[in-house]
């Protein structure tokens, strides 16, 4: 919805160190005490964020010999002043993207399609209108946003548009036919230009039903969740509440309006209602990257990329996309992968190693969308958790 992929723009278990920040202000990022330890930086990068003003922050990351270490920072209610847990369940959001991508890498892997196959050919007729032609474009386009069909999923930017629409649902089907009410952005497969579309996305959700006979979300869990044991990733379909513990979420929209979003129903409820745990998603990138979930043919075309777009270059600079999974440079050197997902008030980065040994996941309760400075500046400081906990060396 709102920070539906940072929408402000248009948007393995292991021994365990809980460390709990607090809400003391943020400890200067230089401080020379942290360097080398890992656990106190991660702590002191949660408080970080939660100095910004963000209510809530947990983080967990996983180290080489599957040492977990989580930090959590301010408050999971803001009536109550109740800890935030560091098991706490948020709304996946856009990161599901990667787990519907390796589902169709899995299924061209079977040979089940193929990603030259165009829109048309999985879903005839579909795609149509103001330039959009499904017999242009292809499934890769659609997997690496450079389909050029546009970005329209419905969604609220201001307190009573979100009490107006979170009780609504929408089918595939409208979210689409919504879309095709605008011109394409571009091209399919122009050079050089790139530009994210959830629309894109609730096609290839599509494609994987007409494909399989099963629903995308149900052939997630038995390919992925399941396999994996990633006990607390479930899919919630229209179901407008988390399971508990989680932090309530909060919206900023302006000064004075700063709203529980907690409780709504995610407009795509088949591509956005998946709901999650740093730990459980902690282990879905370690067993993407670590070769657990693709043969490698496959895994390597997800990792070829091409850059963003300039707007979302301010968010991720240097930033390329390849198939669900996005690159990043690593100020220590070398790249990791991730798939950030912003939705409902909850804004969630991650990252992974190359070879998938060290991760981590940062979840925020609070979306701070008031102004183009706040979406930057908080998420320029997730960022650099990210890069310090994949850069930490004990």
């Amino acid at each position: 919805m709102a920070s539906n992929l940072r929408k402000h723009l248009a948007l393995a278990l292991g021994v365990t160190t809980v460390l709990a920040a607090g809400v003391a202000p943020a400890l200067a990022r230089s401080d020379a005490r942290s360097a080398g330890n890992p656990a106190e930086r991660l702590r002191q990068d949660t408080r970080a964020l939660h100095a910004l003003g963000i209510s809530g922050v947990q983080a967990r990351a996983v180290g080489p010999d599957g040492r977990h270490t989580v930090a959590t920072s301010g408050t999971s209610d803001l009536r109550t002043g109740q800890p935030v847990d560091a098991e706490g369940w948020f709304r996946m959001a856009s990161t599901s993207k990667t787990l519907l991508a390796v589902v169709v890498l899995q299924l061209e892997a079977e040979g089940r399609l193929s990603l030259d196959d165009t829109v048309d050919r999985r879903l005839p007729g579909v795609v149509r209108g103001n330039g959009n032609d499904g017999r242009r474009i292809t499934l890769l386009q659609l997997l690496q946003h450079r389909s050029g069909i546009p970005d329209a999923l419905p969604g609220y930017t201001t307190p009573e548009e979100y009490e107006a629409q979170r009780d609504l649902v929408h089918t595939s089907e409208e979210l689409v036919e919504l879309a095709l009410k605008h011109p394409r952005d571009f091209e399919p497969g122009q050079k050089g230009r790139w530009a994210y579309s959830n629309t894109g996305y609730v096609l290839l959700d599509m494609v994987v039903e007409k494909v399989t006979g099963r629903s995308a979300h149900r052939e997630i869990e038995d390919r992925i969740v399941r396999p994996l044991g990633m006990d607390h990733t479930r899919w919630l379909g229209t179901r407008p509440t988390l399971p508990r513990p989680h932090a309530r979420a909060y919206q900023l929209f302006d000064a004075e309006h700063r709203v529980d979003v907690t409780d709504q129903i995610m407009v795509d409820h088949e591509n956005l209602s998946w709901v999650t745990t740093t730990r459980d998603e902690n282990t879905f990138f370690r067993a993407l990257l670590g070769g657990r979930l693709l043969p490698e043919r496959q895994l390597a075309k997800m990792k070829r990329t091409v850059p963003v777009n300039a707007e979302l270059q301010k968010l991720w600079p240097d930033g390329r996309y390849g198939l669900g999974l996005v690159e990043r440079p690593l100020k220590c050197g070398g790249t990791y992968w991730s798939h950030e997902g912003g939705d409902g008030g909850y804004i969630t980065l991650n990252g992974v190693t190359d070879d998938g040994r060290r991760s981590v996941v940062v979840s925020m309760s609070e979306a701070r969308g008031d102004s183009m400075e706040h979406v930057e500046e908080q998420e320029a400081a997730a960022s650099d958790l990210v890069d310090n906990a994949l850069c930490a060396r004990p």
